[in-house]
């Protein structure tokens, strides 16, 4: 083990237990949800991509993403609580309405 490793590990043993648990979000539902969630905004041009700061538009790309959400919706229906599917429709809604509006812009 290098010393920039080691010294890594020893900073992240001083770490409370709160304070780790920062570092790593919560596992749950929306874990599943949000990276399609963002990953659409970034191709909607609403937000930029982090990898080269730019805002770029890809409608087809954000149509699968939309579609992979759809089949999350499906595929789990009726095995999740309120609040996981009002985070799935709040999602869905949005970048549904956003996709509209762009793609009739665009015709």
């Amino acid at each position: 083990m290098s010393k920039k490793e080691k010294d890594k590990k020893d900073k992240e043993k001083e770490k409370t237990p709160e304070e780790q648990e920062r570092l790593i979000p919560p596992l749950d539902f929306s874990s599943l949800v949000l990276p399609f969630y963002t990953q659409a905004l970034m191709k909607l041009g609403l937000i930029k991509d982090p990898q080269n700061n730019k805002e770029k538009e890809d409608l087809e790309l954000t149509k699968r993403l939309i579609d992979l959400l759809d089949l999350l919706k499906d595929r789990t229906k009726g095995n999740l609580n309120p609040e996981e599917e009002k985070i799935l429709d709040t999602c869905l809604q949005q970048l549904k309405m956003i996709y509209l509006e762009k793609a009739e812009f665009i015709k």
